[in-house]
């Protein structure tokens, strides 16, 4: 039998552009709460880390409200796009990118605020402006740690199931992941897909987590 490996190469893909929108607002966020005291900060934080503990099938039913078509944003996204966001492999991508947020926004925080201060203090000193200091301090010195956050927040993102099949749906060669391929292949009794696809997500996981466990003992030793 032929393995279809379209649900691969999408699940690469979602995990890829999710994880670049989870790198981007997830280092603003973590910056703000390292770096930043304001009003509400821990309440912040608390729903940063939200999708973190949440069902999935319940985070999968909040995205469907916040993006379905009689959602703002959905309209919105409709009008622009021509197509409804759900069941789309779009909507896979934001909701791997929700499922990964958390992680990379806890990870990032603590590698910044782990950042020796004195060197921040001096490029200050040196007329460095705020964002220079975090470009060419702040982030260099807290880049492994972050790099490893983020390779962990791809893994998540490639094997988001729950949140993904209730936006995206399980629309062979549209929006089926290899998540959602593994659950079809199961039911219907495809056990060869469904044992190459546990086995490549396995070998995949197992390479990511340990180059993120090689980069934090480098950041601990460095």
């Amino acid at each position: 039998m032929q393995i279809d490996w379209f649900p691969m190469w999408l699940s690469l893909r979602v995990a890829g552009l999710a994880t670049l929108f989870s790198l981007v607002s997830g280092l603003l966020l973590a910056y703000l709460l390292a770096n930043r005291t304001f009003r509400g900060k821990e309440a912040v934080d608390a729903l940063a880390t939200l999708p973190l503990v949440l069902p999935p099938t319940v985070l999968g039913y909040y995205l469907l409200v916040v993006l379905g078509r009689m959602s703002p944003l959905g309209r919105v996204y409709e009008d622009l796009v021509g197509q409804p966001l759900v069941f789309t492999w779009q909507a896979a991508v934001v909701a791997s990118s929700v499922h990964a947020f958390p992680l990379l926004v806890k990870t990032a925080r603590a590698a910044l605020e782990s950042v020796d201060r004195s060197y921040e203090k001096a490029a200050r000193n040196l007329g460095a402006s705020e964002w220079r200091v975090f470009l060419s301090v702040t982030l260099p010195l807290a880049r492994r740690s972050i790099f490893a956050a983020t390779v962990l927040a791809f893994a998540r993102s490639l094997g988001d199931f729950g949140a993904t099949l209730m936006v995206a749906g399980n629309i062979p060669g549209r929006t089926q992941t290899a998540a959602v391929a593994i659950y079809d292949a199961v039911e219907s009794g495809n056990t060869l897909l469904a044992r190459t696809l546990v086995l490549v997500l396995s070998v995949l996981a197992m390479g990511i987590v340990y180059a993120a466990n090689r980069l934090e003992h480098r950041q601990v030793r460095a």
